[in-house]
């Protein structure tokens, strides 16, 4: 059974000060798929966590209470107690670099710059698990990025948010029915301008 079991975490800061904040848009994916499954999240040992289940696959969906720069600790803990393989492990975050709303999705890689990945490296000693990032945009100056990631969305950008996840979890179910390749091929995506100018 444990090869059905997928372990999705979505980084983010625990509050409500935080709650609409650009840096938690990996707690606001798993709210609106638990929402739209009529599942609720329900508090355990370093987070919050709610189970869907859909054609004999159960995905455990865990938001951490650790706040960002400790994300490890709960990612390794439930690893363990669930009995997840790696492999069955995405890790789903904001990322400055891309334009806001667009996914990248990868097998393994960097932690980018990214506190909570760069800790749940840490705390699982390699790379070799999935991530999803989801881009929040760079409209700051030098030196404004810990501001920015802590401001809020705007209302129109939150307003997208559970398309984004609607989008997010086709990907995923994808990923747990036919593999991390098809389900990159599914999500990746570019923004719109580069599209465009691919065609002047």
């Amino acid at each position: 059974m444990a090869d059905k079991c997928y372990l999705v975490v979505g980084l983010g800061n625990i509050g409500a000060e935080y709650a609409t904040t650009r840096h938690n848009v990996g707690f606001m994916i798993l709210d609106a798929w638990a929402q739209a499954s009529n599942v609720v999240f329900e508090s355990g040992r370093y987070g919050d966590m709610a189970v869907v289940r859909d054609k004999g696959r159960e995905f455990h969906l865990l938001k951490p209470s650790t706040y960002m720069n400790l994300s490890g600790n709960a990612v390794r803990y439930w690893l363990q107690k669930l009995e997840i393989p790696r492999e069955n492990l995405m890790v789903i975050c904001d990322d400055i670099n891309l334009p806001f709303g667009t996914i990248r999705l990868r097998a393994g890689g960097s932690d980018g710059g990214h506190n909570g990945l760069a800790h749940i490296e840490e705390m699982l000693g390699d790379r070799d698990w999935a991530r999803l990032r989801i881009g929040i945009g760079h409209d700051f100056a030098l030196g404004g990025q810990i501001d920015y990631v802590l401001g809020s969305l705007s209302e129109e950008q939150r307003q997208q948010v559970p398309e984004i996840a609607k989008t997010i979890v086709s990907g995923l179910r994808t990923w747990s029915f036919m593999g991390i390749q098809k389900a990159m091929s599914q999500l990746n995506s570019r923004p719109k301008e580069e599209k465009n100018e691919d065609k002047n």
